[in-house]
């Protein structure tokens, strides 16, 4: 029996991986497409703006939205069920896409390939890792080393790494390609010392693919041909090195999420420069959910990466579907005040 091949595609919050899906499922040639989606926070906006996207190939029962917590650290209770379930279809997919949370550790999702009856069935056509080259550049996932070796002479102990910059680092290992998106945000010096940054980050040094608004070709996307769950050994991440022999336990502790509920938003553009101060103040790494404009049959999703802030309107809200604007918040546990954000937004 042929194995179905499937295909991880990580990369951290807001990076474009929702974007290169959603190209993705529009291209895929023909190809019937399971898509597995985890996201971080309790709103489901990824997986509600795939469903929205209308590609014949990836209907709606294709797509299955895991929100029990990161999938990195539910593998046993929540991702292998699924894959069971969707192995026990009539009609199989050709290929597995599974999205995963952008704080997510793609090493322990990939070795989960090796559980008996789905290593026989199943293998990973290969990891795929989105960076957003603008926050790249920008320094977002690097800290102040001057600045840290300055404070070391005074506190041995201190962790070099960032949470932020550990994860990049971890992402970037588990690849198998490199998609350097948002090239359109950075000149060639700019590209240029992304592709520097990324190359530092890893041992290992995957291929890297440069890509404007997650536009990928499903050529380039799919039939890596990898068998990444064979090499999984050699793809460790910090955390798995720092506690070799012990049982997972990874966790976000670092990061936290709420949700907001918004009224009815009369000037979307207005809306959302509002929105880009709040983020710039209190230092808001990702928001992103749906609003409701009177008078417009369609609601408007919001997607914000720091201060760059997208909006379009996606799908028309369905019947019977509450007309609602609420929005996912996401950043570093010790430096959002949650309520000074709702209270900023709830004051738009």
């Amino acid at each position: 029996m042929q194995k179905i091949p499937a295909t991880v595609i990580t990369g951290f919050l807001g990076a474009g991986k929702t974007t290169m899906i959603r190209n993705l499922l529009s291209n895929a040639g023909g190809k019937k497409i399971a898509l597995i989606i985890n996201e971080f926070g309790d709103l489901g906006v990824d997986g509600e703006v795939l469903k929205g996207c209308g590609a014949e190939n990836c209907t709606e029962d294709d797509i299955i939205e895991l929100n029990n917590g990161c999938i990195c650290c539910t593998v046993a209770d929540d991702f292998i069920p699924t894959m069971e379930k969707l192995l026990g279809r009539d009609n199989l997919p050709d290929h597995i896409v599974i999205e995963t949370s952008g704080l997510a550790l793609p090493q322990p999702l990939v070795a989960a390939f090796n559980w008996p009856g789905i290593k026989t069935r199943v293998t990973v056509d290969g990891v795929i890792t989105v960076v957003d080259s603008a926050a790249v550049a920008a320094g977002r996932f690097a800290d102040d080393h001057d600045a840290i070796d300055a404070q070391r002479a005074e506190d041995e102990g201190l962790d070099h790494e960032s949470p932020l910059e550990e994860l990049f680092e971890d992402q970037l290992t588990a690849a198998d390609l490199v998609i350097l998106n948002k090239a359109d945000l950075l000149d060639a010096a700019g590209l240029e010392t992304v592709r520097e940054a990324v190359s530092n980050a890893t041992a290992r040094k995957p291929k890297m693919v440069v890509s404007r608004g997650g536009d990928v070709p499903a050529s380039v996307l799919l039939g890596l041909g990898v068998g990444t769950e064979d090499d999984i050994e050699n793809r460790k991440s910090h955390h798995e090195l720092e506690h070799e022999g012990a049982p997972h336990d990874h966790d976000h502790d670092e990061f936290e999420s709420f949700v907001v509920d918004y009224g009815p938003v009369a000037d979307p553009a207005a809306f959302a420069d509002a929105l880009k101060g709040i983020i710039e103040t209190h230092d808001i790494l990702r928001l992103k959910g749906f609003a409701d404009v009177p008078g417009k049959p369609m609601r408007l999703v919001i997607q914000a990466v720091g201060n760059r802030i997208e909006t379009y309107f996606d799908r028309p809200w369905k019947p019977g579907e509450t007309r609602a604007t609420k929005l996912v918040v996401i950043g570093l546990h010790d430096e959002m005040d949650d309520a000074a954000i709702i209270a900023a937004i709830k004051g738009i």
